[in-house]
């Protein structure tokens, strides 16, 4: 089993190793395009339903409506075995606090966009036939649980989640490629993990195109994608530079340095 993990990471790694340095550099520009495409593509309504055009998928019901509860039961302990190599328990724990800050972004953004749909919508209930504002219902969430529709400005939360959450392993899974290439001693857990981290990216990808071809209009697609490329790009572009903050994952010069 542990040989299979190892044959499986070093297959992975040796997609990711000459691919990373792109992949982040263009990884903002594929979601903008592929928001954007994906929202064309609905306008024009060319592409046929399926089974991923429903809310009530599998994928979209056991992940992504639980999406960071994933992200932080697979990066949590990833982040801790990858960042222990040779670095002191500060450093470990400081690198920890990444995804404090992650879950933060997360939760602010998300509560701001509850916000956000709430001071801006409506209730609407049928009257014969004919829509009829329901005034009695000040939020989404007394709208809907009375059985009506709430109209507001609803931010893409799964454009946000998705996107944001894709930025986010990318970047912290970049030690395993430096662990590999130095042939350092990895337990059979750290592999897992970062096979299974890999195969939540890909999931949320799909999703992610599947968001954009199947809901939401193209403003609101666009606005939880840009939230979440701000994210990222405040974070690790920006304040993980400096000294304090939880800093970047260790790179292949950082490895060289405690060999």
């Amino acid at each position: 089993m542990a040989a299979c993990l190892g044959s499986v990471v070093q297959l992975l790694v040796s997609f990711w190793k000459p691919n990373i340095r792109i992949i982040r550099q263009f990884l903002p520009f594929f979601f903008f395009g592929v928001s954007l495409t994906g929202s064309i593509l609905k306008e024009l309504d060319v592409v046929p339903q399926t089974y991923f055009s429903s809310s009530r998928n599998l994928l979209n019901l056991y992940f992504v409506k639980i999406s960071w509860g994933w992200n932080l039961v697979l990066l949590l302990p990833f982040l801790f075995l990858s960042n222990s190599y040779n670095r002191t328990h500060i450093y470990v724990l400081k690198r920890l606090t990444a995804l404090v800050v992650a879950t933060a972004i997360w939760y602010i953004c998300t509560e701001t966009f509850f916000y956000i749909e709430d001071i801006t919508g409506t209730c609407y209930g049928e009257s014969e036939s004919v829509q009829v504002v329901r005034e009695e219902f000040s939020t989404k969430a007394e709208c809907r649980r009375a059985g009506l529709m709430w109209d507001g400005f609803d931010i893409s939360g799964h454009s946000f989640i998705l996107a944001y959450s894709t930025f986010l392993i990318v970047e912290e899974m970049v030690p395993m490629l430096h662990l590999v290439q130095h042939n350092q001693k990895r337990t059979a857990v750290l592999d897992a993990l970062y096979v299974a981290l890999n195969a939540i990216v890909v999931i949320w990808v799909w999703m992610f195109a599947c968001t954009s071809v199947y809901f939401h209009e193209t403003i609101h697609k666009i606005l939880g994608t840009g939230c979440a490329v701000l994210g990222w790009y405040l974070t690790y572009k920006v304040w993980y530079l400096n000294p304090f903050s939880p800093g970047l994952p260790p790179h292949h010069s950082d490895h060289k340095q405690h060999e």
